[in-house]
This record gives C-alpha cells, structure tokens and sequence, in this order.
C-alpha cells in the first residue's frame, strides 16, 4: 500500500519550493536548497520534482516502528521513564560521514521502506499502546516534514506529545511550520565549527544555531541538545569551551546539553572510539561555564547520566542506562532538598517503561 499526500496537506507546504526562470524547481526546505528537473530527487533522495512542484515521494512509508524509554533520543528533562513510539523513514539532507545510523539515513527509499501507516495509525498505535509520545527519529524528521507534521496533529488530537530528533538543518518558513507541531527537540549539534560541517556533513553550522535560537526565543518546545564527541576532530577543550559559552550565552544554562561517545562507523572506521574520559572531560568544560544540566552517552556512567540539583547536588534522578531509580523531585518539579525548580516537563511521578523495547508491527 502506497500512501498519498492529501489535498490539504500538499497545499499547506506548497511555500517550501519554487519555480526557477530555467525551468528548474527549487526546494526551499533546508539551506541546501537543491535545484531539480522534473524527475530529479534532491541530495535527501526522498524529495523530488514531479508535475512542477516539490514532493515527498516516501510519505507514509517507514524503516521500522519501535517503542523505546524517551531518554534513548536522548531527552532527560521530558517525562522521564514513559514510552515514546519512535519511527523514521529513510534518506538526510546531511552526509556525515561518521552517521551512526548510515544504513537508514544514506539508503534508497526502496532499500529499506518496509512498513507502511497513515498519521492517524500511528497516533492510534501510541494510544492503544501507552505511549505518552511519538518520535520522529533514526533519520532526520526535517526530510519528511508533511508526514511527521500530519502525524503529530493526528497525536495531538489523541493527546499523544511528539518529539523530533533532528540535525536542525532546516530553513526558515519550513522551521516555523515543522516545530509547531512539536512538544520537545533533541537538536544534535554536531559540532561548533563551520569547517566541521563543510568537511563531515557537507553542510552549515549558521542554520543549526539559527534553530536553536528560533526554538527557545519563540517558541514553548522543549530543547535539549546533543554532541558526538569524535577524537581528535571536536573534541578540543578550545571548541568545548565556544560551544558551552554559546550555549550559556545565547539560549541560557538551563538547556540539557547531552556529551555522547563517538564509536567508528561508515566513512570513520579508521577513528578510535571516544574514551569516557573525553566525556567526562567534556562535562567539567560544561560546567565550568554555567550549565545546569550535562550529560554522557553511549557509555555507563551512573553520575553523567544522572540528573542533579544545580543549586544543591541532590541527585534528583538516578538512571542507570535507561532505568530510573531514585527520584527526588517534588510534584511541581522542584527539588525535594533545596526548593529549586528543575527546567523540564515533569509529572508527579515518573514513568515506569524502563530499558524496553518494542517493535510495533501492522
């Protein structure tokens, strides 16, 4: 079954290309802004020109439907230990050449689109199963803009969150229309340095910093971001100590900023895997400049993955991988200890989904 684009929604997104004097039609979702001839995909691969205008030739089709704990995306500070139903499709308008996920991300559509649902199929299976939000992740969501964006409507009508795990890189007009939608980003801030971008990812830091801004000057999404620490290519205490200024200066020092360790993958295989002690390294950096809330991925480490009271070290959290336990956070969110409130999306209680995880079939 082949999923279409409605009438609605087509017309809706209609503003994200334009007919170029030469014939050619330019899509104006992301700062690529990639020029195609009738039957040309861009560099996404999952967006193309047919009958004079820009369309998502994979809406409606995914790599795969998964329940996970909301802290594997990773976000620590939103409705921590509850299930999120996570889905993506397949294609990025970025090429890391270290993408951790690169057999979805840099695949053809047909290659591995098996499962197909509708918006509201996904909303009724988050429903019916529990989820209190559906994640647009594994690739970036920015690239399937109409399908997640119909999806999160068809959630928040059932009163499911939605959650977008993206790179960020996304223009202007698209952004505002995309994170509308979304209750909580996790925005991978892949490193703070143009040449980085230009040489790993072919792409712009302006525009990620850009999101980053729009989301927490104007709008009531929830961020967090995450760094992949890459030995020897953005690790440096220099470029730590920009990107932690920036983000204490620009966006505030209540923002989680998550440190995940690098592991060799696609194009990098050559580069040793991130030692815990970078991370940890990383995380005094972070504090040193102010921020609350620093975190370390993709290794065991009980205290970097633990959430703390910045004003009295109370462990207000404890995680281990993806289990809670202690929980030493009051009903309205502050700490148990101090009084000082914790920035997040809390309940009176934490959820109880643990390390599960669930593949949803149709």
């Amino acid at each position: 079954m082949t999923l279409k684009v409605t009438t609605d929604t087509a017309a809706r997104h209609q503003g994200f290309s334009h007919l170029l004097a030469d014939g050619r039609i330019q899509c104006d979702l992301c700062p690529r802004a990639c020029r195609l001839r009738e039957g040309q995909r861009g560099l996404c691969f999952v967006r193309g020109a047919s009958q004079g205008r820009m369309e998502l030739l994979t809406y409606g089709r995914s790599s795969g439907f998964c329940i996970d704990p909301i802290e594997k995306k990773p976000l620590n500070h939103f409705l921590p230990g509850t299930p999120v139903l996570s889905f993506g499709t397949a294609g990025c308008n970025l090429t890391c050449d270290y993408c951790q996920n690169w057999d979805i991300s840099k695949s053809r559509a047909a290659d591995t689109l098996a499962a197909t649902a509708s918006p509201e199929q996904i909303a009724q299976a988050a429903h019916s199963h529990g989820c209190r939000s559906v994640a647009y992740t594994y690739n970036d969501p920015v690239i399937f803009l109409e399908y997640a964006c119909d999806t999160a409507q068809e959630c928040h009508a059932l009163g499911v969150n939605n959650v977008a795990v993206t790179a960020g890189y996304i223009s202007p007009g698209a952004r505002e229309v995309f994170f509308a939608d979304m209750d909580a980003a996790n925005i991978d801030l892949k490193a703070f340095s143009e040449d980085f971008y230009r040489q790993h990812c072919s792409g712009q830091l302006g525009p990620v910093l850009e999101t980053l801004e729009y989301l927490k000057q104007e709008t009531t999404t929830w961020v967090e971001i995450t760094t992949l620490l890459i030995p020897g290519v953005n690790d440096s205490d220099a470029e730590l100590a920009a990107l932690c200024a920036w983000i204490s200066d620009d966006l505030g020092t209540e923002v989680p900023l998550h440190f995940s360790a690098f592991h060799p993958d696609f194009k990098l295989r050559h580069l040793p895997p991130t030692p815990p002690a970078t991370l940890t390294r990383a995380r005094h950096i972070a504090r040193a400049h102010g921020l609350h809330h620093v975190y370390t991925g993709n290794v065991h480490d009980r205290d970097g993955a633990s959430t703390w009271c910045h004003a009295c070290g109370t462990l207000l959290i404890e995680r281990d991988w993806y289990q809670l336990g202690a929980w030493k956070l009051s009903a309205s969110g502050t700490c148990t200890q101090c009084g000082i409130p914790c920035a997040g999306v809390f309940e009176p209680k934490p959820g109880d989904w643990g390390a599960r995880r669930q593949p949803i079939r149709w």
